[in-house]
């Protein structure tokens, strides 16, 4: 029942998408942002660290989407928002670094190559948990993202999945566990090259 419920969102989201494309009326745009906008915030803040700046960060992105709707071909709405959110809110980060005045001391050099390098180290370890969640099964993928991208309660998961308690807890268990195993097997093979 959960998934024809996600299976039908996305065929709403790709009807929007068209109509957005087609006659280029923003409510139809609007309406589609509004369903993931907490999405776009939680993500915001979770690489801005402030309110305000996720705040502005959810309204810059929904500019960013009337051009790049018009030029990509999207699929799946959720996960392109979520990428699209997750890299503009990297460029606002890069940028605010690039703009700070540094006083260069002996050793600032080696800390900002060890800083340049954490960050790609991060930067490489989100995008194998994006990919990683991709592979979840999608009952586990649904209820990973409410749980820690969207910070849903159990409670809030069933209700919005229409999936038991137990069943919700089982999937995020497991969920877990299959995503540290290719997140381990990530970074194996990427030692390995």
């Amino acid at each position: 029942m959960a998934i024809l419920r996600n299976i039908s969102s996305v065929t709403d989201d790709h009807v929007l998408i068209e109509r957005f494309k087609s006659t280029g009326d923003m409510k139809h745009l609007a309406e589609l942002y509004q369903r993931y906008m907490d999405l776009a915030y939680a993500v915001s803040l979770k690489y801005l660290k402030d309110s305000e700046a996720a705040k502005d960060a959810v309204m810059e992105v929904f500019e960013e989407l009337i051009e790049k709707l018009r030029r990509h071909e999207v699929t799946n709405f959720k996960s392109w928002l979520y990428t699209l959110v997750k890299n503009h809110c990297l460029m606002k980060l890069r940028s605010a670094q690039r703009n700070r005045s540094v006083i260069i001391e002996e050793n600032s050099m080696q800390l900002a190559e060890d800083v340049h390098q954490e960050v790609d180290e991060k930067e490489w370890q989100l995008q194998q948990m994006s990919d990683c969640i991709g592979k979840l099964a999608e009952e586990q993928k649904v209820t990973i993202e409410l749980f820690y991208l969207q910070q849903k309660c159990y409670k809030e998961i069933t209700q919005i999945t229409g999936l038991e308690w137990n069943k919700v807890r089982s999937l995020i268990q497991n969920g877990r566990r299959t995503l540290k195993i290719c997140m381990d097997k990530s970074v194996l093979s990427a030692s390995a090259k």
